[in-house]
């Protein structure tokens, strides 16, 4: 039977490559659910090419702009309900979680509570609200899949083997665009900053494997999803990104997934879980790969991985402060109004001036994320 899913965030990096995958296999699955951020004209191709049965906008303007364009046969909805209708739409088995930013969060739980599986590449989710996810996911008794290569990566080398074996994990990292930079930091251009070597992203995820805060995103959601504390989670760079990530075992045996640097791949383990499909990323030419380079990250250069595990030991809030205010700083960096080292500066400051706290609800969440936009704000003002 055809497995049937919903896409939030249809229109990004992620739900394109996903498409793309989708669409190699007509009879495999089935796409009954879009919801988009921003590209409205994307979006009515994309519903003229696989016709789901409802799509969501992020506003009525966009609605109607959408019905103007599209003559199919399709419910147009917008805005935050919108996006739960297409979370948590009955035909759906499973919900690619997609959508960039705080704002997936909310849709991505109540997916989780409707008994969906999901296939999470929205950051915000674990690292917001890690301890409220993992719960729901646990009383659904439905899979979180993760779509980011180095979770893929570890979720893949832990399979078959037992968790209390593990001795640690190994997240790689490509080290960005700055990996080698020889020169001042605080004068780097934006389109110096969205320059990454190895992946094509969004810009904000671009930014943040700059200043490496996607590693440091990456280690707390691993923290998350593979119930491992901090020091059990190490990041070593890996300019050539081949090895997606590493678990070492108690009897020192490393297992690794390798593969060339292309999203498709661990979307399509994660839409075809527990099988695997063609993703169509080119195969590695083993006769032509002459070296595999791993290095420890300069703590120096990247202090923003630093943060990243200071806030899981704080834990509480500390984590959802740290992510929000970091959205804050980096879209004020790709704006121009602040340079590359102050979004360190924004951070840090805004992190020093909370108070931890509990978080019971997806509501708590968001008060804390709502603190740590205005806290970011001020010190960029």
């Amino acid at each position: 039977m055809k497995k049937k899913i919903s896409i939030l965030g249809s229109t990004g990096s992620i739900g394109t490559s996903a498409l793309d995958v989708v669409g190699r296999y007509p009879d495999r699955f089935d796409v009954v659910a879009l919801a988009e951020g921003h590209d409205v004209d994307l979006l009515a191709k994309q519903i003229e090419t696989f016709s789901p049965k409802v799509v969501s906008v992020r506003d009525d303007d966009a609605r109607q702009k959408l019905k103007e364009k599209c003559s199919a046969n399709v419910e147009i909805l917008s805005g935050l309900d919108g996006v739960s209708a297409v979370a948590t739409i009955d035909d759906a088995e499973i919900v690619l979680s997609a959508i960039v930013g705080a704002i997936g969060m909310r849709p991505t739980y109540e997916a989780i509570c409707a008994g969906k599986t999901i296939a999470l590449a929205n950051k915000e989710s674990l690292v917001a609200a890690g301890q409220l996810m993992m719960d729901a996911v646990k009383s659904s008794g439905k899979k979180l899949l993760p779509v980011d290569s180095e979770h893929s990566a570890i979720f893949q080398s832990m399979e078959g083997h037992r968790t209390e074996d593990v001795k640690k994990i190994i997240l790689t990292a490509s080290g960005g665009p700055f990996r080698d930079y020889a020169g001042d930091l605080a004068k780097v251009t934006v389109a110096e900053a969205l320059k990454h070597p190895n992946w094509s992203m969004g810009q904000k995820i671009t930014i943040d494997s700059a200043t490496m805060m996607n590693k440091g995103l990456v280690v707390i959601e691993a923290h998350w999803l593979f119930n491992l504390p901090e020091d059990m989670i190490d990041v070593v760079v890996h300019p050539e990104s081949i090895v997606h990530s590493m678990v070492e075992y108690k009897d020192d045996a490393v297992i690794a997934q390798l593969a060339k640097p292309d999203m498709r791949g661990p979307i399509a383990y994660a839409l075809a879980y527990p099988e695997r499909i063609e993703s169509h990323v080119s195969s590695i030419e083993w006769g032509k790969l002459n070296k595999l380079t791993f290095f420890a990250p300069d703590d120096d250069r990247f202090p923003m991985l630093g943060l990243a595990r200071e806030a899981i030991r704080s834990g509480g809030s500390t984590a959802a402060l740290m992510n929000a205010a970091n959205e804050i700083a980096v879209a004020a960096f790709l704006e121009e109004k602040i340079g590359f080292l102050d979004i360190y500066r924004v951070v840090k400051t805004a992190m020093e001036k909370h108070t931890s706290v509990k978080m019971n609800s997806i509501d708590d969440v968001l008060a804390v994320d709502r603190e740590g936009r205005r806290l970011a704000q001020e010190n960029i003002g």
